[in-house]
């Protein structure tokens, strides 16, 4: 069964999460990842923890379906292998620290003359001109500049989402606009530079504080897991203890619930709770008559009562919780693949589909394929000691991933 990308041939000069997670789910479409890695440890990411099986989570996480090539690019071997690995490929992508790329004459304009039908992904922290060009740029960094923690947290306590937000989303920018590009390419025959900035993904995922402040209005923010456009949506804590989301969406909904779930029909025609923004002007009282009526409930009664009226809602999970998820379990969505340190397992990407068999390679070892990788360029035994010898490749052992 074909991949969407089988064919497709990408090299990726990559580090932590960004990059690596877009190139993964090129991987994951069938295309061949080569990713080229310092012979000094390679990826950092490898080393952040322990936590996948004896495998860096992020790691683990970021890189199937990859091939690892170590290689040190400052050496002339190692430049010298980069540049006939470009010359066959159909994408390539960086995420290196602002400038590196230049001076190693791997930047998009340089790579476009030479290879002009090749696809360039630049990620950055903050794009190219402007006073932040220059600067190193890491998730915690982009997310404080970008605005993010402060609508999540309050003016006097900004909070960190948990997750990598704006590598993510520059990850999936990056993702989609290769995917973009060689559609472009299959009909122009030409490809082209792209340039992803982190802060220019983080402000297009604002898109709704950051437009109403554009206007000249100061969003109101959020409290706890409220919303500052719509009431009642919250998370109220049942007779239980656990917390049980409510998320009413329109005013049809907010009938259903004054009247199936609060036992106050009436309130859906009263002037000051019949439209949500009505709500919103009086979230308190709202909060106040959904917080009793939960509240008098446990967890698994006010979800089905919820359910029964037509409300959206849900429990506030714990992480172990989310692992045996039953919608995840019944669904069969996590993936179990082959790593350096043993299986690791990883939650199943969408889609769904008949189409293309889901991904399954493995996380690679430092230097696992780097000798595999310089025979199919042509280098016989000899051509590889001498590069090995020059530190400018490092090849692992197959099975561990430990170099040799």
């Amino acid at each position: 069964m074909t991949r969407p990308l089988d064919g497709v041939l990408v090299v990726s000069m990559e580090q932590a999460v960004s990059a690596p997670y877009a190139t993964r789910q090129l991987a994951d479409l069938g295309a061949r990842v080569i990713k080229v890695e310092r012979p000094d440890g390679g990826d950092f990411a490898r080393a952040f923890d322990t936590h996948a099986n004896g495998t860096g989570a992020h790691f683990a996480w970021a890189n199937r379906n990859k091939e690892s090539l170590a290689l040190d690019v400052k050496t002339p071997g190692g430049r010298r292998v980069v540049g006939e690995l470009l010359a066959r490929a159909d994408v390539f992508t960086h995420n290196l620290v602002p400038g590196a790329a230049a001076r190693l004459g791997l930047d998009g304009a340089s790579l476009r003359a030479a290879h002009p039908r090749l696809v360039v992904c630049e990620i950055s922290g903050y794009g190219t001109g402007g006073p932040y060009d220059g600067r190193k740029a890491y998730d915690l960094l982009v997310q404080a500049e970008s605005g993010l923690t402060a609508i999540t947290g309050s003016p006097e306590e900004p909070v960190k989402p948990g997750i990598s937000v704006a590598d993510i989303a520059a990850g999936m920018f990056a993702f989609s606009s290769v995917l973009a590009a060689l559609l472009r390419r299959s009909a122009t025959g030409e490809g082209c530079v792209l340039e992803v900035s982190m802060l220019d993904a983080m402000a297009d995922w604002m898109g709704y504080p950051l437009v109403v402040r554009r206007h000249g209005t100061q969003p109101a923010l959020a409290s706890g897991m409220s919303h500052p456009a719509i009431a009642p949506y919250d998370a109220y804590r049942a007779a239980d203890g656990r917390l049980v989301t409510v998320s009413v969406q329109n005013d049809r909904e907010w009938a259903k619930l004054a009247a199936s779930v609060l036992g106050r029909p009436e309130l859906a025609d009263d002037p000051r709770y019949a439209t949500n923004q009505a709500r919103v002007a009086h979230r308190g009282v709202i909060d106040g008559l959904v917080a009793d009526a939960i509240g008098a409930m446990d967890a698994d009664r006010a979800v089905a009562a919820l359910h029964a009226a037509g409300i959206g809602c849900g429990l506030v999970n714990d992480l172990a919780a989310v692992v045996d998820h039953p919608q995840l379990v019944a669904r069969d969505r996590w993936l179990t693949v082959p790593a350096p340190a043993g299986p690791v397992s990883a939650p199943l990407p969408p889609p769904v589909t008949a189409a293309w068999q889901p991904p399954a390679g493995p996380v690679p070892g430092l230097g696992e394929h780097t000798e595999a990788v310089l025979r199919e360029l042509g280098y016989d035994a000899a051509a590889i000691a001498e590069l090995l010898a020059e530190g400018a490749v490092a090849c692992g052992d197959s099975a561990t991933g430990r170099e040799t």
